[in-house]
């Protein structure tokens, strides 16, 4: 890889910021720019419907300002605006429009604008050096005039219309712009836009190729706010790319810099790697406790339109959204995220406080039951979570590493990640169908003040045996019995039970553990409405498991 081929960017550099040591406290204004920037970076654009359903979904999601189409660079775009105009426009959204610096394309701007009540017009020409030698050839004045002339058409065509207009003015490829010149250009647009405290301009600061680290375009639009002639009557609006992986960071840093207004997609749609992800800024906020005023609480039907209307897919490991971002495979992240599930419910802390899970998946519509899911990698805390959250079975502690083992044997057979089903399936063939030697048939149970005795009627080899026993319990007795029927060798270890469902009619489930006298321990699980019956088919079970283990 020849890399001498490149050089650094220049850097620069701004000594005395202040922006490390600020922190984000709310949410900034939102602009959308998915049917613009993002519909240009389509393989194939959306078509005019597809474009209403986007609209109405960001509309849906709470943004009041969306950037819909260049409406002088064709006449789909154009006509789309004259229909969310004429249709689907609400009071509270102001539509933004671009167009470049040059007069037909202006005037065809404002013809489209005609009956909205409010609207943002968002004029750029590129400033960049590069830019300024390679593309346009021209120099530094003659890139000025091009913005000046241009914004002087928008003022005296928005003085002369009913829309109230907003200014909105990009110096394209800012971060590509001496600093001092993008200072310039903007401040002589200002001028003749002469915003107010009351009706500000927007300036618009665009990473429009990221070149740098994310702490250079911080710096840079610290420098900016500090330097601007009328901050005051000025919103700082950042519109960042990801050509280098970081456009998140670039924006978040930008707003702890001073940045007042973040344009973006969803998903991080556009050109080359793509614009801001606002869908991923917006839930940054959301999980440090911060009101992102934005609606993301069903993320699947924003998915899903999305899709639909882009034809693009968002990767399982996207951000929040993807469809594995709250799985876990590995073993120990299994075991921390069930840990923490049992906190939140027997502690019930007054904030979010789970291991690997940075926000509570439910808060976006999304479900426990797909948290873990099962390989060859996972552990027995996941399984253990599978089987409480999708089946209610809550195995006890000391029986994950026993069904653990199975699962991670099963899953190396197969050589593939384990549904919740297929899991329940071997849960069921070792546990609640497992036979052998024993088979209760039935019992009875006389109770005394200090002691139970139990008479009961079991197979044993097909062997139709009576036994009885004395215990201080049913269950103790029930085992008691059992030493007749050559199962002395076998020590009680633990008991436990739980309904698996409410309701007079709702099942238990035990769970007995067995040692023989070697040390070597045993689970057997038992089911039925009656919770006596089902302790003691989980006895017969570890017995019939013991046996066939040669336990």
């Amino acid at each position: 890889m020849n890399w001498k081929k490149y050089k650094k960017h220049p850097q620069f550099i701004l000594e005395d910021r202040t922006w490390p040591n600020n922190t984000i406290d709310k949410a900034p204004i939102w602009c959308s720019v998915d049917l613009r920037d993002g519909n240009q970076a389509l393989p194939v654009p959306m078509s005019v419907e597809k474009k209403l359903r986007m609209f109405n979904l960001l509309k849906k999601i709470g943004f009041k300002e969306i950037e819909v189409a260049f409406p002088s660079a064709s006449n789909t775009d154009f006509r789309f605006v004259r229909r969310i105009i004429e249709g689907f426009l609400n009071d509270d959204i102001t539509i933004q429009v671009l167009t470049q610096s040059r007069e037909h394309l202006i005037r065809r701007t404002f013809e489209s604008l005609e009956g909205a009540k409010q609207a943002i017009v968002h004029l750029y020409n590129s400033t960049s050096e590069q830019q300024r030698r390679i593309v346009f050839k021209k120099d530094k004045p003659e890139i000025i005039d091009i913005a000046v002339e241009g914004t002087k058409l928008i003022k005296q065509l928005s003085q002369n219309c009913d829309t109230d207009i907003r200014f909105e003015y990009s110096p394209e490829s800012f971060t590509g712009t001496e600093m001092d010149f993008a200072l310039e250009i903007c401040e002589r647009v200002l001028d003749i836009w002469q915003p107010t405290p009351e009706k500000k301009a927007i300036i618009n600061l665009p990473a429009t190729v990221e070149m740098t680290t994310p702490n250079v375009y911080a710096d840079q639009i610290e420098w900016f706010c500090r330097n601007i002639s009328c901050r005051d009557s000025v919103i700082i609006s950042v519109h960042t790319h990801n050509d280098r992986g970081t456009g998140v960071a670039a924006t978040e840093l930008a707003m702890l810099a001073g940045a007042d207004r973040v344009e973006g997609t969803l998903f991080g749609n556009g050109e080359r790697t793509g614009n801001l992800d606002i869908i991923t800024v917006a839930l940054n906020l959301f999980s440090q406790g911060i009101d992102p005023e934005l609606d993301i609480s069903d993320i699947n039907s924003i998915i899903k339109t999305y899709e639909e209307c882009t034809d693009l897919k968002v990767h399982e490991r996207h951000p929040y959204a993807g469809q594995l971002v709250f799985t876990a495979f590995s073993g120990s992240h299994q075991d921390a995220i069930n840990k923490g599930f049992r906190y939140l419910r027997e502690q019930k802390p007054e904030y979010w406080d789970v291991p690997y899970l940075p926000i509570d998946p439910t808060d976006i519509g999304r479900q426990y039951e797909a948290i873990i899911r099962i390989n060859s990698q996972s552990g027995k805390g996941g399984v253990a979570f599978i089987m409480e959250h999708e089946f209610g079975y809550i195995l006890p502690k000391e029986m994950h590493p026993e069904f653990g083992v199975m699962i991670k044997q099963k899953s190396d057979e197969t050589g593939r990640e384990l549904s919740p089903d297929e899991i329940m399936d071997v849960f069921r063939e070792n546990y609640l169908n497992a036979t052998g030697p024993y088979k209760l048939v039935d019992y009875r149970i006389e109770s005394r003040s200090e002691s139970v005795t139990i008479s009961a009627r079991i197979y044993k080899n097909n062997e139709l045996l009576e036994i009885s026993g004395k215990g201080n319990g049913p269950i103790s007795a029930f085992f008691d019995a059992l030493k007749g029927a050559s199962a002395s060798k076998y020590r009680f270890e633990a008991y436990s039970e739980h309904a698996l469902s409410s309701g007079a009619d709702a099942e238990a489930v035990a769970y007995i553990q067995l040692a023989n006298g070697g040390g070597k321990s045993v689970f057997g699980v038992g089911k039925d409405r009656n919770t006596t019956t089902a302790s003691f088919e989980a006895i017969i079970c570890a017995l019939n498991r013991a046996v066939a283990g040669n336990n």
